[in-house]
């Protein structure tokens, strides 16, 4: 009867840690890098995202999955703190997020988007930071652990016609390097965002890379979601 007990408890104590560490929510989401979104094509995939739940210091724990059109595998799975105002850290070894992610993460904080609180064409400004090592992209951010301060103008444009409740938001910044060789990019998108599931429906965003060390010194990143799961 105390093996039994104890082999109870332990099955108790399994279902318990897995249900800790099921997401509270995943996310699909189609890429297209430095070329348009679809379903199939060079530079197109899937990134998967899973939120993990709440961290300490008032962040939550959100990890990503990038697998690329016609690759053998998925990429190694990124995890990192999003911050409510959309900071990112990638706190453990490699360090890494991919230029998809980059795009993402900041605005699945849970206030990114807070200044369409005041109504679907209002304006804001956010001021974050994400420290990271970036994968390099097109110009290549270089792939080292690096914080950049990232300030962005976000105008909220109204509901879209015909698209029900979803807003199309402007997005304008720049990413300032903190130390080392002090590179920048300015950062210029359009966003449709889903205020009933609060997260975007719909990424479209050029990251130009400076100083310009080579001629295509800039990122295109799509990114459409496909999949959500109930909040």
């Amino acid at each position: 009867m105390k093996i039994i007990g104890l082999l109870i408890a332990a099955l108790l104590a399994l279902s318990a840690q897995t249900s800790a560490s099921a997401p509270t929510r995943h996310l699909v989401y189609r890429f297209g890098y430095n070329t348009k979104v679809a379903n199939s094509g060079n530079g197109t995939g899937t990134t998967t995202v899973d939120i993990l739940g709440p961290a300490g210091d008032g962040g939550v724990m959100i990890s990503g999955t990038d697998n690329w059109w016609n690759a053998a595998r998925p990429r190694a799975t990124n995890t990192c703190e999003v911050y409510p105002n959309g900071g990112v850290s990638r706190a453990q070894a490699p360090y890494a997020i991919s230029p998809m992610q980059l795009s993402l993460f900041p605005l699945l904080g849970a206030k990114f988007f807070s200044g369409l609180a005041a109504g679907s064409t209002s304006g804001w400004t956010k001021t974050n930071q994400v420290k990271a090592a970036i994968v390099p992209g097109a110009s290549g951010f270089a792939g080292q652990l690096t914080a950049w301060k990232c300030v962005f103008t976000l105008t909220g444009k109204g509901p879209i016609a015909g698209a029900g409740h979803l807003i199309l938001v402007q997005q304008n910044g720049t990413m300032d390097q903190q130390g080392g060789t002090y590179r920048k990019a300015t950062v210029k998108g359009s966003i449709v965002y889903d205020p009933v599931q609060k997260v975007p429906a719909f990424i479209d965003q050029v990251r130009t890379h400076l100083p310009q060390r080579t001629v295509n010194n800039f990122d295109t990143i799509q990114l459409k979601l496909t999949t959500v799961s109930p909040r």
